[in-house]
């Protein structure tokens, strides 16, 4: 059900992240209801937005520690 991926993307893209996990706790539910093309298709959407999210993540806070030490660095360069 990709609920793990789903709350790793929940940190890594707070407010997005509730998505996927929204999506992963609707699998079992629906497995147990016997509704399987659904419960299929609940947790392929999980497992999509959990990976876009975890990228998403990846890319926005390695660009944020890339830009912080970046000018950090340029700031003691620069008082040298």
């Amino acid at each position: 059900n990709y609920l793990i991926p789903a709350i790793i993307s929940a940190l890594c893209c707070f407010p997005l992240g509730i998505i996927s996990i929204i999506f992963a706790a609707q699998v079992n539910g629906k497995v147990a209801a016997g509704d399987m093309p659904a419960a299929l298709d609940a947790s392929k959407k999980a497992k999509l937005f959990s990976m876009i999210f975890i990228a998403l993540g990846v890319v926005l806070w390695g660009g944020y520690l890339l830009m912080t030490f970046g000018i950090v660095g340029l700031s003691i360069l620069s008082n040298s």
